[in-house]
């Protein structure tokens, strides 16, 4: 159970997009689709799973003094496999991604589960965290890509509805990109607290 708890925390409970809101950078610029999304997404879970084994392996061998260098050479990495892997069998998914995929190296999400969590703590849970931070950015990266395509773009993984109305182009520029996510912060916000008073009030 214990290890359940560290899995479902990243989805919901902690999640680094709307909860914790850490790494916005990519998640503003590349949410424009929901392919978009569900590649920089698996992406990041590949170099937070990878860079966590790693970090807890070497935890206890690494010197406090250059343990920050030490993290981001190994997260560097797993991005470059990453990266890599990316332009071999999906160089169009690639080419729209673009810097934003070697620039996981910097990722607040993945240096902070390295320095906060996995220095700490033994490979498995280190897994199993990095599992469920790494779906929990990816699920945020496709319900923030889903509104704004849909919106925008009149799409949806190749689904075309724009017949139907008119679609707001801002909704795939910046503002759309703040606005989206600003308002899915709010609504979370909303009913988390809505939830607490309603437990507040039973106890």
């Amino acid at each position: 159970m214990k290890l359940l708890g560290e899995f479902l925390k990243g989805i919901w409970r902690e999640n680094p997009t709307f909860r914790m809101v850490l790494g916005l950078c990519p998640t503003l610029a590349v949410s424009t689709t929901i392919a978009n999304g569900i590649g920089m997404g698996l992406a990041a879970t590949f170099v937070l799973v990878g860079s966590s084994i790693f970090v807890s392996l070497v935890r206890n061998i690494v010197p406090e003094k250059v343990r920050i260098p030490c993290y981001i050479v190994i997260i560097a990495t797993f991005v470059t496999i990453a990266d890599l892997f990316m332009k071999a069998y999906s160089p169009a998914l690639s080419r729209s991604l673009g810097m934003f995929v070697p620039l996981i190296v910097v990722n607040c999400i993945v240096l902070g589960r390295a320095e906060a969590f996995s220095s700490k703590e033994p490979p498995m849970r280190s897994i199993i965290d990095a599992l469920g931070m790494g779906i929990g950015f990816t699920l945020a990266l496709i319900v923030i890509s889903a509104i704004r395509e849909s919106l925008g773009n009149g799409t949806a993984l190749g689904f075309s509805f724009s017949r139907v109305f008119e679609p707001p182009l801002f909704m795939i520029l910046a503002p759309g990109a703040l606005l989206t996510i600003g308002l899915l912060i709010g609504l979370i916000n909303y009913f988390t607290a809505k939830k607490g008073l309603r437990r507040g009030k039973k106890d």
